[in-house]
């Protein structure tokens, strides 16, 4: 085993145990200490796979940003009464409980009787693919009109989010 494979099977338990951990807990500042640990083991797995710049952005924009908004609104929301928030058991948890038990079967299944010959790696170019000049050039060629469609989306809803506050505020 080499130490790339090495650091991707751990980076994979920490972040698939780090989840696991933040839906259990019932304190919502430790469940969101939790989600920072799965962020930066992402952006581990992330460099494991030579996508630079995903790893960067994964730790910068959601570790960073939008985990400071999730604090802050967790602190907004002041939840001091850890009663308020149990819940009873119904038929949609038993639901859930037992698809999540079929496809951690059908995942063993994959992991037992997978062929062992794959490829080591399926792209030669994965080192030039995860930069940022490669991204870029895609972006701005190849999916330009995704990226101005997605950008109108964000700006419409940033207008509405200002209009909606204003309106709060009369």
């Amino acid at each position: 085993m080499t130490l790339q494979s090495f650091l991707f099977y751990l980076l994979a338990v920490i972040s698939v145990g780090s989840a696991l951990l933040m839906v259990t807990r019932r304190n919502p500042v430790i469940a969101a200490l939790y989600l920072i640990l799965n962020f930066f083991a992402l952006g581990g797995l992330y460099l494991t796979l030579h996508a630079q710049f995903i790893a960067f952005i994964q730790i910068l924009v959601y570790a960073g940003a939008i985990m400071v908004l999730f604090l802050f609104v967790i602190m907004l929301l002041n939840l001091g009464d850890v009663k308020q928030l149990t819940e009873r058991v119904s038929y949609k948890k038993i639901i859930a409980a037992g698809l999540s038990f079929a496809l951690l079967m059908e995942m063993l299944y994959i992991f037992v009787y997978a062929p062992s010959d794959l490829p080591t790696s399926r792209f030669e170019q994965a080192a030039t693919i995860g930069t940022v000049e490669y991204i870029g050039k895609q972006l701005y060629t190849t999916f330009l009109f995704p990226f101005e469609v997605a950008s109108v989306l964000l700006l419409a809803a940033i207008v509405g989010a200002v209009i909606l506050a204003k309106r709060r505020l009369n």
